[in-house]
């Protein structure tokens, strides 16, 4: 388990990193995008926010790569991963298995520092 938590951790890493990247120097070519997830994206490029998103991807995905603080770099790209996953589902079907597929990485890179998350499991604060 510890070789596939850290292949995950690699490839998790280099999704969001090329990812990231990508979004500020747009070296992928832009696929067409269906009409709703259009307009959502246009709402997240016309307000700005897009920088924040792919900076958290780029900035986690170097913690993954160099292995150092990495329940932090997956905590920034959980709420960013649940985004990806939905919008897949709701919006643009076509990306879902690559969503999938990031969703599995992300769970195996977490069973692995799983211990670092048990603070937040418990039924009451700390009384």
């Amino acid at each position: 388990m510890k070789t596939a938590s850290t292949i995950a951790r690699y490839l998790l890493g280099l999704v969001f990193l090329v990812f990231g990247l990508n979004g500020f120097l747009h070296f992928i070519p832009a696929q067409p995008i269906p009409a709703v997830a259009g307009q959502f994206f246009g709402a997240i490029f016309s307000s700005g926010y897009w920088v924040v998103i792919f900076a958290l991807q780029a900035g986690a995905a170097v913690l993954l790569l160099i292995n150092r603080y990495v329940p932090l770099a997956l905590t920034l790209l959980g709420p960013v991963i649940v985004n990806i996953f939905f919008v897949h589902v709701f919006m643009a079907p076509a990306g879902l298995p690559l969503a999938v597929v990031v969703v599995i990485l992300w769970f195996l890179v977490y069973h692995r520092v799983r211990s670092a998350f048990a603070g937040i499991y418990q039924q009451r604060a700390g009384e």
